[in-house]
């Protein structure tokens, strides 16, 4: 009789390093980045090593984020319910295959976050700001509750608000703030700007998980609009960062980053028509996904050198 091979240390660890979904914590450094190129451009003299507590507490913060939303999502039976799974949405499935139980995914959901607290309470005591710790407060609390009860902003269709604040505003604004220890009214727009980069990618991929999150009571704004309003809401979001880029055109130092960023249209069309019609969002077809992932990306980098360009 075979008796099961008890699990390596290595294999647990990279099984649970799947719920962390590492290769997406891009879309965390994003707005640390565009908002430290900001800081940097101001020709005040730059911390690196506040850039790297930055980095690493926000992409903690999101990748614990990402772990509990994996027990969360199990524990309400989203995920289960979840047929169409892509490699952008629908979670890990590392739970549902039996790879990593639910409690250690919890476990280590909880000291991923506490890693970040961390690393911001050094910024906190390098810095003495007060308004550093209640962002700090803010990202904890708010990647743990996305989908952890009874708060579970992702379940009441603020889910998306709450991300562009926690991976948009909150963070460029806050880099932004560390090395400049001063607060400029020009920051606010590539922080709007990041804003709804991430917004797109938290709304494009909520069609492919329509069925199950309306199944597991789950009210995205593509289960409380319906896919033909979101799907319009999309494009008038992507038309909108252009229209923003277009304002940004007016300052000296944002005039390079939003040059940069209009480079991207093409990507954005190609976003567009991959969504349209609706019915494109089969099984395996990620198109409208991998787009606006690459949007994200290239924005980001295009945005942030700009900035520094125009230093």
């Amino acid at each position: 009789m075979e008796t099961e091979k008890p699990e390596s240390i290595s294999t647990a660890i990279v099984n649970l390093s799947r719920t962390a979904r590492l290769n997406f914590l891009s879309a965390s450094a994003a707005p640390v980045l565009v908002g430290s190129a900001l800081a940097a451009a101001g020709g005040d003299e730059f911390s690196w090593l506040l850039f790297g507590l930055a980095l690493v507490s926000i992409m903690a913060l999101h990748a614990g984020g990402n772990m509990a939303n994996e027990f969360f999502d199990h524990l309400s039976g989203n995920d289960e319910l979840n047929k169409n799974p892509t490699p952008y949405s629908g979670g890990s499935r590392t739970i549902q295959q039996g790879l990593v139980p639910p409690g250690r995914v919890l476990n280590g959901a909880v000291v991923v976050l506490a890693a970040g607290a961390a690393a911001g309470l050094a910024i906190v005591a390098l810095t003495g700001s007060v308004f550093v710790l209640v962002i700090g407060i803010v990202g904890v609390v708010g990647a743990f509750c996305y989908t952890a009860p009874p708060i579970k902003l992702a379940y009441r269709s603020v889910g998306e608000v709450g991300i562009v604040i926690l991976f948009g505003i909150l963070p460029t604004i806050g880099a932004y703030y560390i090395q400049a220890y001063d607060f400029d009214v020009l920051v606010l727009m590539p922080a709007a700007l990041m804003s709804i980069l991430i917004f797109l990618i938290i709304l494009i991929n909520e069609f492919p998980d329509f069925d199950a999150d309306a199944g597991a009571n789950k009210n995205t704004l593509v289960v409380s609009l319906g896919k033909v309003m979101a799907a319009r809401l999309y494009r008038a979001v992507v038309i909108a960062s252009y229209i923003l880029a277009a304002g940004m055109l007016a300052f000296d130092v944002t005039f390079y980053a939003a040059v940069g960023y209009m480079l991207t249209l093409p990507i954005a069309a190609l976003a567009i028509h991959s969504m349209t019609p609706l019915e494109k969002f089969r099984k395996g077809n990620y198109k409208p996904s991998f787009y606006t992932i690459l949007l994200h990306n290239i924005g980001t980098v295009a945005i942030a050198a700009g900035l520094l360009l125009a230093r």
